[in-house]
């Protein structure tokens, strides 16, 4: 783990919060440039946004590609409180991050270790390291707390 890690994953905490108080899965993503300046910070929106591609990861990288006036991020790292989908993966691909760092596994659709290892592949045109387990008790505990939430709500109907 690098030492800028927990204060960027806090960002994307503090982003997941704010979903979840909204009502979206609370997953919370954030892209940082090359000098460690804030590009995007981000919260899932396919609830708001009507849009199936509305994961935190997609808007964020959406957002720092707008910023820079570029759609490659190249040597960014993106910070996500939940383990990517594949769709989240292959986007991470295609815009050229660095680095990915994440929270906590997602053990339904995780695509960076979980269920796919798609950042593994060797024949990608685009390799990205990555960091697992950052602030990963918060970010669990928050995705964990958002589903009894929803599971109380509908033993209620």
């Amino acid at each position: 783990m690098f030492e800028d890690d927990e204060q960027w994953m806090r960002v994307a905490l503090e982003a997941a919060h704010a979903a979840g108080e909204a009502g979206e899965v609370p997953i919370g993503a954030c892209v940082v440039g090359v000098d460690n300046q804030l590009l995007a910070v981000a919260a899932n929106r396919t609830r708001r946004d009507c849009d199936p591609t509305a994961h935190a990861e997609i808007v964020a990288l959406r957002e720092a590609a707008h910023r820079i006036g570029n759609f490659r991020l190249v040597g960014a790292k993106v910070y996500s409180t939940i383990e990517p989908c594949a769709m989240c993966a292959g986007a991470l691909i295609q815009a050229r991050v660095a680095r990915l760092i994440y929270g906590a596994h997602e053990p339904r659709a995780g695509a960076i270790e979980s269920i796919f290892q798609i950042l593994d592949g060797s024949s990608l045109n685009h390799q990205i390291s990555w960091t697992s387990g950052v602030l990963a008790d918060e970010a669990r505990a928050l995705m964990q707390k958002f589903f009894l939430q929803k599971r109380l709500l509908q033993s209620r109907k």
